[in-house]
């Protein structure tokens, strides 16, 4: 007898990964904010969650043990996986998704490879997604689809006859329409996201993207706005459009960057850097969190401020990603090389520049370093949220860190109240900005920290999940 599900999250990945154990396949939790967030909605709702895995991964045997009650990763929810080949994660997922739209939607579209196989295997795989979530829906259930890589799912949906409740949530930015329109598959995706009922973004100017796009590429789509909401209709599907940024669990950062083991990995950070303020950038390896600028622009700084030498120093972290992609090594390349070049310049006896960690970090580790750092440097080149500051926010419980944030991150709409803005792109400016940052007093760091703090606590990551699915249950199915 199949379950009945009241909500249904769909994402690329399911929220859980396989281990080997000598009972067999185990699956273990993952621990990402969204999965945090959703939790309890899902156990409170009989929810699951669809996702895909490698069809090699062993993740199939892994849910047949779940199904059968010995590797159950929680008890919040029932996880329901897709396996894809080889051939289906390169087309769809490092094809279409990753060479296509991710940096179309980042405003880089010179990055892009338009192959039209990679469009082939994308609708393929949104289709694979859409027939086992309407073999999953029951009666009621509401479906929730989440970012990129599942924007035809909609479409799909309806056409093999679902009248459910659908919403679907872009975690990264929408382009404005001189960048979008240069997608071969524009209109196609356009209506297939309003074969949902409620489209959320994560700031107001990626709704404004949005609703630009489809004025100009759907003309025959009716467009009506009351105050922050946009509602259209074609005459036979009504949506909205609304905006949701998303949170971070602000009471779980704060509470585990009290912890002893932290304030511990604290105390030893805080030694090593003698005395020196410390500027903290923490990135996964991407071309649009702005690296390589990020260091120019702290090299620039100690060109022309010699007098912050040995009283400033860069940590910067970088998470592996795709590592396999040449474009990917050879930005991993060019990171190395500005750091030994600026290193290699202004090193002293006893005194780094910037010091380089290629890894990831343990969550101890993070949030000793979040707790230390005197100022966050967040500067990506475009950002759908960058939950990183927000994450640095929390931690901050002494309120003495400084943000310097990127304008063009979505935090920055949140954020502009406490944290000191600056265009990634303008070496100068940035060098200024930590400057600063650097000189400003303890009283002022305090003042503005506590904004920030108040502001994350608020909207937090339960704040946006709530808030998105009440906005569903406040539609009318189609």
């Amino acid at each position: 007898m199949q379950v009945a599900h009241n909500l249904i999250m769909i994402s690329n990945r399911l929220p859980a990964t396989v281990e080997p154990s000598a009972e067999g396949m185990q699956l273990k939790p993952s621990s990402g904010g969204l999965v945090t967030a959703l939790r309890p909605v899902l156990a409170s709702q009989k929810g699951a969650w669809i996702g895909s895995f490698d069809a090699n991964s062993g993740m199939a045997e892994a849910l047949l043990e779940l199904s059968a009650g010995s590797a159950r990763a929680d008890d919040t929810c029932d996880m329901i996986g897709i396996p894809l080949t080889s051939a289906e994660q390169h087309g769809f997922y490092a094809g279409f998704s990753n060479e296509i739209v991710w940096p179309l939607f980042h405003d880089l579209q010179s990055r892009c490879n338009f192959d039209p196989t990679y469009w082939k295997a994308y609708t393929s795989v949104n289709h694979k997604f859409a027939t086992t979530i309407a073999h999953t829906a029951q009666s009621g259930s509401r479906i929730w689809v989440h970012d990129y890589h599942l924007m035809l799912t909609g479409k799909f949906l309806r056409e093999m006859g679902l009248h459910h409740r659908m919403g679907f949530f872009l975690h990264i930015p929408f382009p404005p329409l001189d960048i979008f329109e240069k997608l071969p598959w524009r209109s196609q995706i356009l209506r297939a996201l309003f074969q949902f009922n409620v489209i959320g973004f994560q700031t107001p100017r990626d709704q404004r993207n949005f609703v630009g796009c489809v004025r100009r590429l759907l003309p025959e789509m009716e467009l009506q706005r009351v105050e922050d909401e946009v509602y259209s209709s074609d005459g036979e599907h009504a949506s909205l459009i609304r905006v949701f940024p998303i949170g971070i669990d602000y009471n779980e950062f704060a509470r585990a960057a009290e912890q002893p083991p932290v304030l511990q990995r604290a105390e030893l950070v805080r030694r090593d850097m003698h005395g020196q303020q410390i500027v903290l950038g923490v990135d996964r390896l991407d071309y649009t969190k702005g690296i390589p600028e990020r260091l120019k622009a702290f090299r620039h700084l100690l060109t022309t401020h010699p007098e912050v030498h040995r009283k400033i120093s860069l940590v910067q972290i970088v998470v592996p990603s795709r590592e396999q992609i040449p474009k990917y090594r050879e930005l991993k390349l060019e990171i190395e090389t500005l750091i030994s070049q600026i290193n290699g310049t202004f090193s002293d006896s006893g005194w780094t520049p910037v010091h380089y960690i290629h890894r990831s970090l343990s969550r101890t580790e993070l949030l000793a370093l979040y707790r230390t750092a005197d100022i966050a440097l967040i500067t990506p080149l475009k950002d759908g949220m960058n939950l990183v500051a927000k994450e640095f926010c929390a931690a901050q419980v002494e309120c003495r860190g400084m943000l310097v944030l990127s304008e063009f991150a979505g935090a920055a709409a949140q954020m502009r109240g406490g944290a000191i803005l600056v265009n990634p792109y303008d070496i100068e400016g940035v060098a200024e900005a930590v400057l600063r940052a650097f000189e400003t007093g303890p009283k002022e760091r305090r003042k503005r920290m506590l904004r920030l703090r108040r502001n994350v606590r608020k909207a937090d990551v339960f704040h946006w999940c709530q808030d998105f699915c009440n906005c569903l249950d406040g539609v009318g199915a189609a």
